[in-house]
């Protein structure tokens, strides 16, 4: 079982706009066409911050579009929230908030062996790395620039360096860096 973070990046190293928009991304590639698949279907537990999971209550007209239903995972997800927030109808949530080694060890409970997913925001990956937790970074980077917005991993990792597994392109919009997390660096 394996701790992952796994997201797309603009070049200039930003995930997401100021106003936490996605909308850059969509253009560069298709899903179905990208390590995705296959990631997913090794991933037993989710965790997201509440402004990951607010997106998609936003834009769940093109989840639904996308993949049937207005919650595209089967797996149990752990919101970190300090707010009270709906629930997606038909979504195996549960809402915490804190540290997030009490939520990591439900997490590998309910994942019976598979890996689990810190879907993002960068902030709720760096509580994990900061734990101790993070094993894996697989960063899809995009052929755009966003200029300023809601960083990738807004933490210093200076020594040792985090070591490159694997670098794989992806159609001519995207590349996928694989990064394994060395435990001596968190």
């Amino acid at each position: 079982m394996k701790t992952q973070y796994y997201t797309a990046t603009s070049l200039d190293g930003f995930i997401a706009t100021e106003d936490n928009s996605l909308d850059w991304l969509f253009p560069l590639g298709d899903m179905e066409n990208s390590s995705y698949p296959q990631f997913i279907e090794n991933v037993g537990a989710l965790a997201m911050g509440s402004t990951t999971y607010e997106w998609m209550m936003r834009n769940s007209e093109a989840v639904i579009e996308s993949v049937g239903s207005p919650w595209p995972y089967t797996q149990p997800t752990w919101v970190f929230t300090s707010r009270d927030l709906p629930l997606i109808e038909g979504a195996d949530v549960r809402f915490v908030k804190g540290d997030v080694r009490p939520v990591h060890a439900a997490m590998g409970a309910a994942a019976a062996g598979k890996n689990l997913w810190i879907v993002g925001g960068g902030d709720l990956v760096g509580q994990f790395y900061d734990a101790g937790l993070l094993d894996e970074m697989i960063l899809q980077i995009g052929s755009v620039t966003l200029g300023k917005g809601k960083q990738v991993f807004p933490r210093a990792v200076l020594s040792p360096t985090l070591q490159l597994t694997s670098v794989q392109q992806m159609g001519t919009s995207m590349i996928e860096l694989r990064y394994c997390v060395a435990k001596s660096a968190q």
